[in-house]
């Protein structure tokens, strides 16, 4: 981590003026309600002279509609194109080429606010950006709300009690790692659901975790949907869900 010059706990306004070189804020907006975003991120987009964000090929960008009313009318706006595929190589060169792109506006002396859906650090894509900057240019990370705290507020039911263990796991994991973990835990949080729904319906079912797993779908969005995972009915489940386990014995 040498020579990264990381601006832990700023609070002064973006844009203040001294600084020789712009800062590189990844901001977290939450999961999907605009409600959910904190007052720091409010400020520091509406002070950000340019505000970056991730877009997928059909040109959406989440984390832009979250935030869309604090977004300045005056700022320019900075679309980044990541690929959301499996194969490093694209994503690299996305990431490649975002970076050189928001360094151009940092050199300059311009702060840039990178939109983050939930939080920059949990699974985003800020963090690869933030890997190619942060040794050039102030950086500060302002965490968000991540979409397990989201789902466990949606559900009404606590992610995890007591000495309980709560482990995270992405549903690309194979389905041998899956079953070994989620064996071996009294909570668990399945991300990245989506075309490996029915992989997760059966793992849960054999290790007798059914009963105690919901589905969130779309957590505090207007869409939000939640089922208990014995009544989904089979198919493909959207990539922004995550399903909830729990087979711990502690009452709450």
């Amino acid at each position: 981590m040498a020579g990264i010059q990381v601006m832990i706990g700023r609070t002064d306004d973006a844009g203040e003026a001294g600084n020789t070189s712009g800062t590189f804020y990844g901001i977290g907006v939450g999961p999907g309600d605009p409600e959910l975003m904190t007052l720091k991120a409010t400020r520091l987009i509406a002070a950000c002279p340019v505000i970056a964000y991730p877009v997928n090929g059909g040109g959406g960008g989440l984390a832009r509609r979250i935030a869309g009313a604090a977004v300045p009318p005056q700022a320019e706006e900075l679309p980044i194109h990541l690929p959301m595929l499996a194969e490093r190589a694209p994503a690299r060169e996305a990431y490649d080429l975002a970076a050189g792109k928001i360094a151009t506006q940092l050199a300059a002396g311009r702060d840039v606010a990178f939109l983050c859906e939930g939080d920059p650090f949990f699974y985003g894509s800020f963090m690869y950006l933030f890997s190619r900057l942060a040794e050039d240019f102030p950086a500060e990370v302002v965490p968000g709300v991540t979409s397990l705290t989201a789902c466990a507020a949606a559900l009404g039911r606590p992610l995890a009690a007591r000495s309980e263990r709560l482990k995270v796991l992405p549903a690309t994991l194979s389905e041998e790692v899956l079953r070994h973990e989620l064996a071996d835990t009294e909570a668990a949080a399945i991300i990245k659901v989506g075309r490996h729904f029915e992989k997760l319906r059966r793992i849960l079912g054999d290790l007798g975790l059914a009963e105690g797993a919901a589905i969130v779908e779309a957590a505090t969005r207007e869409d939000q949907r939640i089922t208990a995972l014995t009544e989904v009915p089979p198919g493909e489940r959207p990539y922004f869900s995550t399903i909830l386990v729990y087979g711990g014995g502690e009452g709450w």
